[in-house]
């Protein structure tokens, strides 16, 4: 009882103690405030972006872990219906274990978030065009600190095109991503010093997964990138390849492997596209339309017989592709012969051939220089 008038006296009958309640009292509010003034803040970002609005719908503060949980991010494309970026709970902290190293970075959870591409008719004046920088820029701003580990939890990607016909609608769901080291905090002597890892289902419920090592901190990142998508069902496809080249598939597996490399801006790699027990319909029945019935007939002939592996009942090609990066150059004649080879001299291998380095890329860009 005592002690209890001892701080009430202290409190309130001295001047040190009115000052120092003050102080309590003022840091209460704020924080009861603060989610309030960080949502302000984060919905004034978001609608500042030109070319597209968005908002916020919580703020969760923890001081005490130094760390912020967005509820409920919305971006939309002006003129969209749909949003472009939609992220249920995104937690942005501080990485504590980095602190022990001296180094004052974050780390980002995020779960369920959904990525949206939509591609529709343009209503809107050159002027007006958004751009992609933008928004990411702004994305930045939200995370002050640089970012040294990243993940994403159940993220889903759409891809929705309607200005063809039929519309194509490709997806990619249950990603789980993990990137560390974004940062270099841990070892700057090595070129490549992050590591990345992605596992998804992809369209076709095919298996999707993606392993890289890159430098996150240069303007055009350096990378080394692995990725396989295996035992996707090719009728996944058939609203892209409709409206892109007219026919579907009515049964079939699809499988693409790939690895490609980025040093300075110069890439250097390959795609390896490959179907299995493949089966294209006839045409559907169209009056007076001979002409359109022979070129189907004949492609169905190219995919059914020329470019079927006899033993493996499949068909593959590889894509080589290497150049600067804003205009690469894919080798289609290698496209076209790599076909007949998988056809007639040596079947593809259903996997990453591991013959991209890092290196590689290093020095075809320095011997294109020369």
């Amino acid at each position: 009882m005592k002690r209890g008038r001892k701080w009430f006296n202290f409190f309130f009958h001295t001047r040190r103690g009115w000052i120092l309640f003050s102080i309590i009292v003022a840091l209460i509010i704020f924080r009861l405030f603060l989610p309030l003034i960080v949502k302000h803040q984060v919905n004034k970002v978001l609608n500042r972006i030109p070319g597209y609005h968005g908002h916020v719908e919580d703020i969760d503060i923890a001081l005490i872990r130094g760390a912020y949980v967005i509820n409920g991010l919305y971006l939309y494309k002006n003129g969209h219906k749909k949003p472009m970026l939609y992220f249920p709970a995104t937690d942005i902290s501080i990485e504590w274990k980095s602190l022990f190293k001296g180094r004052v970075v974050s780390e980002i959870e995020m779960y369920n978030p959904e990525f949206n591409y939509y591609v529709t008719r343009n209503k809107l004046a050159p002027s007006q065009q958004p751009k992609g920088d933008d928004w990411v820029d702004a994305l930045h701003k939200l995370v002050p600190i640089k970012i040294n580990r990243y993940t994403v939890t159940n993220g889903k990607f759409l891809y929705a095109d309607i200005v063809e016909s039929p519309d194509i609608n490709l997806a990619i769901r249950k990603i789980n991503l993990v990137a560390t080291n974004l940062s270099n905090v841990d070892d700057k002597s090595k070129a490549l010093p992050s590591d990345v890892k992605i596992n998804a289902v992809s369209f076709g419920e095919g298996k999707l997964n993606v392993t890289g090592r890159l430098n996150a901190l240069k303007k055009i990142p350096d990378m080394d990138v692995n990725v396989a998508l295996q035992k996707s069902n090719v009728t996944a496809l058939n609203t892209f390849s409709l409206a892109t080249a007219g026919f579907d598939f009515e049964r079939g597996q699809f499988e693409l492997y790939s690895e490609f490399a980025i040093n300075n801006g110069y890439l250097n790699g390959y795609f390896k596209p490959m179907f299995h027990n493949i089966k294209i319909p006839d045409p559907p029945g169209k009056p007076n339309s001979s002409i359109i019935k022979r070129l189907w007939e004949g492609v169905i002939t190219f995919f059914g017989f020329v470019l079927k592996n006899k033993p493996k009942d499949s068909f593959a090609t590889k894509i080589p592709i290497e150049g600067n990066l804003n205009d690469p150059d894919v080798k289609l004649w290698k496209l076209i012969t790599n076909i007949f080879v998988n056809g007639f001299v040596r079947p593809f291998r259903n996997e990453v051939d591991n013959d991209i380095q890092f290196s590689d890329a290093s020095h075809r860009r320095r011997n294109k220089k020369t």
